[in-house]
């Protein structure tokens, strides 16, 4: 809502308007009446609204034109004050007021207009049928009250519905005309509906009907309230409940009723809970709260982020196959202005056979939205309702901010559960097929790929030790002499190389000189396409060479020509290198070749059958397996 509320008073010599004002501060007719009052300011603590109202006079005796015009500009709410015993007071409220207000603000933000009819004292009659006609004609005009001074009837209430014209405005809502809501509210309502429709059957059972009930209005409903809204939904439409739940005709209904009955603050009040401004678009405090990310941290869900969405995909998986159809995308993103993934997410994630999205995949591309525009998953998680749902301050909330980066290498180890690999490599060398390899993607099926559903990311699970762990693959464009400070920053880097192209390993071996040498970033070369035929590179040193000199494993062969399903090993090992830089080997035990293996796989069973006590097992097993994984 606004933080004040501006209230401007005009209307013809001698009908009034300063002593309203006085009559209103004072709480008695004044004796003496100036030409103009002073504008005065309520303090927040004494307003209905809890809002800050400033009230302001004008006197045609002491102002210009130019001043009335500057406060016209200024007002937030107009009243127009008319004497129901002076018939041309009220003439000049169409024929003087309304033309020149309209005039002097802009059309698409004209401000609400009061029509106030003071001195009602003076006579037994209403000006109610006269001013009727005028309000069906303007429509900026909220309503009219009949008031006097004198007799300080109504004077409270006049200013509470002028306060009320401004925080709780009709127009963005309602069309008189039509007597229907408009539009855009109800566009806001379905979402809202849609939000608090936990299980997606379409309908607000008791239980949701209460959830937003206490959530909009911090109290739950009666179960015989329950029963006395469904009734009066039930005697106006024949769909507005269905299986004892309120249909989103009937959610809408009900809230047509409340404009209707003068009761609009209620639809307000639900709008702003949900995140609406006065023009009913989704306040950028709403959509991007703010989160403070250091220098060398990464951006992650956190559990209950991770429990929300679960909910929102089961909510919206209706056969239960643990893939999104794309009706079922659709559906789930219905509360979206627009629609946030386009085709190359298919291609980024895992999918199931019919190129689904499936539970892992919809996960895994919210982990990637989260490390890498962490400000557009605070937006997305904010149009699904997550501070809402999970009753936070903001979706801030979702968002862990890991610790820096050079912390945990001091202390060795981390608590971080995504990892970047950036894949480098020379054009054509195999990076494409390394990333969707990771998704489960033989060559077969990722030549079916369209070029405009390509994506240059891929990300999902491994497992090291047991824990989960997302990995994050970056393919970097093969541009030696552009690589910005996002095509370095990783956990662990990736050098293509294709085997069968005698100019490939060139790329992998300047980039690594240039860039990677005196890092401290884990680097591993892989040796692409290793079903062909392989080629004497034209380089200085071979690959083994190269590795061998600069303490790097040796190349790892890698394949996407494959029939079976692809093994995840390689990845598992890029993931343990990102989590575990500094327990990377020296160079000694870089040294350790084919023969080392053989020697530890012949000493295993010596070694078991020697240590008869069961409690010489867990650690002699702990031992060779990381003499493996350092193999």
């Amino acid at each position: 809502m606004r933080k004040d509320v501006r209230i401007l008073l005009v209307g013809e010599p001698k009908v009034g308007k300063t002593s309203l004002i006085m009559s209103l501060v004072s709480e008695e007719f004044p004796d003496e009446v100036p030409l103009r009052a002073e504008e005065i300011t309520i303090p927040a603590d004494v307003t209905p609204e809890r809002v800050p109202t400033h009230i302001v006079d004008y006197s045609e005796a002491e102002q210009s034109d130019e001043q009335l015009y500057q406060e016209i500009s200024k007002a937030n709410v107009i009243c127009i004050v008319y004497s129901v015993n002076n018939k041309k007071s009220i003439e000049k409220v169409t024929s003087h007021w309304i033309p020149l207000i309209n005039d002097r603000t802009d059309k698409d933000s004209r401000v609400p207009l009061i029509l106030v009819g003071n001195k009602s004292d003076l006579v037994e009659h209403s000006s109610m049928e006269t001013i009727l006609p005028i309000m069906n004609q303007y429509q900026d005009i909220e309503t009219c009250v009949e008031c006097s001074a004198k007799n300080l009837k109504n004077i409270s209430e006049l200013f509470y519905y002028a306060q009320k014209a401004v925080l709780h405005p009709t127009g963005p809502l309602y069309c008189p005309e039509e007597k229907e809501l408009k539009p855009s509210c109800i566009k806001a309502l379905t979402r809202i509906f849609k939000v608090s429709d936990l299980d997606n059957d379409g309908i607000l059972n008791d239980n949701e009907l209460n959830f937003f009930q206490r959530t909009c209005f911090n109290t739950p409903l009666a179960p015989q309230a329950l029963e006395d809204v469904k009734n009066v939904v039930r005697r106006n439409m024949t769909d507005g409940v269905k299986d004892n739940g309120l249909t989103l005709k009937g959610f809408l209904f009900l809230h047509t009723l409340f404009i209707q009955r003068g009761r609009h603050e209620t639809t307000w009040t639900v709008l702003r809970r949900f995140g609406y401004d006065d023009d009913l678009e989704l306040t950028q405090e709403y959509l991007f709260p703010m989160i403070k990310i250091p220098p060398d941290c990464t951006t992650e869900l956190n559990h209950n982020a991770y429990l929300f969405l679960q909910s929102v995909f089961d909510k919206h998986d209706k056969d239960r196959d643990c893939a999104l159809s794309p009706e079922e995308v659709r559906d789930l993103f219905k509360v979206f202005p627009y629609m946030p993934w386009g085709p190359d997410v298919n291609n980024t994630v895992c999918t199931n056979d019919q190129g689904w999205i499936t539970y892992q995949g919809y996960l895994s591309q919210w982990t990637l939205t989260t490390y890498l525009d962490v400000q557009r998953s605070l937006e997305y998680l904010g149009y699904l309702g997550y501070s809402i749902i999970y009753e936070q301050e903001s979706q801030a909330a979702a968002i862990t901010v890991t610790r820096n980066k050079r912390i945990d290498l001091q202390k060795k180890q981390t608590q971080r559960s995504v990892f970047r690999c950036n894949v480098l490599g020379a054009r054509d060398s195999g990076k494409s097929g390394f990333l969707q390899t990771f998704l489960g993607k033989n060559l077969q099926q990722q030549r079916r790929i369209r070029e405009d559903h390509k994506s240059l990311y891929a990300i999902s699970t491994t497992y090291v030790y047991g824990q989960e762990k997302y990995l994050l693959l970056h393919e970097v464009m093969p541009d030696f002499d552009f690589l910005s400070e996002a095509d370095l920053a990783c956990d662990v880097v990736c050098l293509v190389y294709d085997i069968n192209n005698p100019r490939s390993f060139e790329y992998c071996a300047k980039v690594y000189k240039q860039y990677f040498i005196d890092s401290k970033t884990p680097c591993v070369v892989i040796a692409a396409k290793s079903d062909l035929h392989e080629v004497r590179q034209h380089y200085s040193l071979s690959p083994h060479e190269f590795c061998r000199k600069h303490k790097l494993h040796p190349p790892q062969p890698f394949t996407c020509n494959i029939t079976n399903a692809p093994t995840k090993d390689i990845y598992t090992r890029l993931t343990t290198m990102a989590m575990y830089p500094s327990r990377q080997p020296t160079r000694s035990l870089y040294s350790l070749t084919q023969r080392s293996v053989t020697m530890l796989c012949q000493l295993t069973p010596r070694l078991l059958a020697r240590c008869s006590h069961k409690r010489f097992w867990l650690p002699l097993c702990l031992f060779l397996l990381h003499a493996f994984t350092l193999c």
